[in-house]
């Protein structure tokens, strides 16, 4: 029997016991640095396994060591991430969620079983192949700072070091069964923007005897778009959205003080992203004092973007085809939504792919953070058995 072979089949196997994990997980969400209960359940299972592992990382991560025949070879990492939303579960199904408003609408729950299940197969598959395997069980990639970066700051990355870093994530609109790659820019960075404008209040009549925030803002607007439009590169995948603007008192007749906006700037080139808040910030300051206001401009640094190491993402959708067969393995579109797998993509080469969790046939079809997101349970034979088998796979390629 084929190593490959093996790993399908223990996929097979284990299968039940993955979703068993899953829908644990998915019952008792928790939310972003609040992980406890999470990490506490995640440390069990390996130890159970016999399966080494450190508690505490980042406040709540876990990571754990597989190590094959002659581990000091080479070191692969596999990331999870365990946090939750702040979201009100609708789905009427046995493993609702328990934590009301607090929902797995991100797929994390099965990030989290997939890659139990790919320790599982490893450690029982341990004497078939060589290197070590690197397990991170990751806290808050749904909050800033990033349980990514912190991680990083507290050496996930060393002793040992691992020469390329995997992670899944879940994808609605492809089929269960079937994956996804990209290799390159694939996700955007995410920075927040929070603005506040300060005029001189009055009678909406009397508009000389003010200086109209909302006015003022309105400009800002238009124009910020220019930065987009006129200074980016447009063969550069670039977004600036406003999302929230209110003002400090007012009426129908009245000029109010103050207006704050908030946004969202992302892009996919990490000097462009610099050189853009500069321009941002200029801009705004210039125009606003310019016709009488102030302002304060902040941009609340967010996510870098996520690149997919070229030459490890397509060793890593030859493996795919290899264990799935190319049918089932896809190309993935750029998207400007963020991760924080991002941080660990800027330290060393990185592969973030895409795994299958819908089926139209059963209505499996809300997408993420919905309150109606589910997934088709047979995408976990893939996401535990395939993580599994690219570990193996590029541990033999990088030996």
């Amino acid at each position: 029997m084929t190593l490959k072979d093996k790993i399908q089949q223990l996929a097979e196997a284990y299968h039940p016991e993955t979703v068993a994990l899953r829908r644990h997980i998915h019952q008792n969400p928790e939310l972003s640095f609040e992980e406890h209960e999470t990490g506490k359940y995640v440390a069990a299972q390996l130890q159970q396994w016999g399966i080494p592992h450190q508690v505490g990382v980042a406040g709540t991560g876990v990571v754990a060591l597989i190590e094959g025949r002659n581990p000091g070879k080479n070191t692969i990492a596999l990331r999870a991430d365990m946090d939750a939303l702040p979201i009100l579960e609708a789905n009427e199904v046995p493993y609702k969620s328990q934590n009301p408003g607090v929902m797995h609408a991100c797929g994390h729950d099965v990030h989290t079983a997939s890659l139990l299940g790919a320790a599982k197969i490893l450690q029982e598959t341990r004497q078939d192949w060589e290197g070590t395997v690197k397990l991170i069980f990751q806290p808050a990639e749904e909050r800033l700072p990033g349980g990514a970066s912190l991680m990083i700051k507290e050496g996930v990355l060393q002793n040992p070091s691992p020469t390329a870093i995997v992670g899944q994530h879940v994808h609605p609109p492809l089929t269960a069964g079937k994956v996804g790659f990209r290799p390159g820019r694939y996700m955007g960075s995410c920075d927040e923007l929070y603005i506040t404008i300060t005029g001189k209040g009055g009678h909406g009549a009397m508009p000389q005897d003010c200086v109209d925030p909302i006015l003022l803002a309105a400009h800002m607007i238009t124009a910020l778009q220019q930065i987009v439009s006129r200074n980016n590169d447009p063969t550069m995948p670039t977004v600036l959205t406003f999302g929230k603007i209110n003002s400090t008192g007012g009426a129908t007749n009245i000029i109010p003080k103050e207006v704050k906006i908030e946004g969202t700037f992302r892009t996919m080139d990490e000097t462009w992203r610099k050189e853009a808040h500069r321009r941002m910030k200029y801009m705004a300051e210039h125009l606003i004092e310019g016709m009488g206001g102030k302002i304060d401009f902040l941009i609340d640094v967010g996510y870098p973007c996520l690149l997919n190491d070229e030459a490890l993402t397509l060793r890593m959708r030859q493996s795919a085809e290899s264990y799935l067969g190319a049918e089932n393995v896809v190309d993935l579109p750029v998207r400007l939504t963020a991760e924080d797998f991002s941080y660990y993509s800027q330290e060393m080469p990185a592969c973030f792919y895409r795994l299958g969790t819908g089926n139209v046939e059963r209505g499996i079809t809300s997408p993420v953070h919905s309150d109606t997101f589910d997934i088709d349970e047979e995408a976990l034979k893939v996401g535990a058995g395939l993580m599994a088998w690219l570990a193996v796979q590029e541990l033999e390629t990088i030996a």
